[in-house]
């Protein structure tokens, strides 16, 4: 069975967000699978996906304040500014994470780890409406 789904996601604040749920309750056909692979695409060049820390929010935080520190805001030898000072970050931070994850299906249910999530790592602002683009494959 293939499954190919649109998810849009409501605006969030710059940040690392769990979207493990926003993921998962989109797609009911999982639970019927005994086998099979999930794929999730991000169709934005300033976010980006990852899988971490699903427990303590602190985890989230200290990403963005890691990032943050990695890849400053306003650097002197950043050119592509004409969307504002977080534009150029974005793009670095996004290409670092990566813009799709695969996720195994087992017995009905994404195989994540006890501690995992999926994260929507947003490096915008105002990032606005995110659109990820899911694939599903398994039987």
């Amino acid at each position: 069975m293939w499954i190919q789904k649109q998810i849009l996601l409501a605006p969030r604040a710059r940040g690392f967000h769990l979207i493990t749920r926003d993921i998962i309750s989109q797609l009911p056909e999982i639970r019927s699978l005994s086998i099979g692979i999930v794929h999730i695409f991000i169709q934005h060049s300033s976010a980006s996906l990852t899988i971490n820390e699903n427990a303590d929010p602190d985890v989230r935080v200290d990403f963005e304040s890691y990032f943050n520190k990695a890849i400053p805001e306003r650097s002197p030898y950043f050119t592509h500014t004409c969307e504002g000072a977080d534009d150029m970050p974005a793009h670095i931070k996004a290409s670092i994470l990566g813009n799709s994850l695969s996720i195994p299906i087992c017995k009905g249910s994404l195989a994540l780890g006890t501690w995992q999530g999926i994260y929507l790592c947003e490096h915008r602002n105002y990032g606005g409406q995110r659109t990820i683009i899911v694939t599903v494959c398994g039987e």
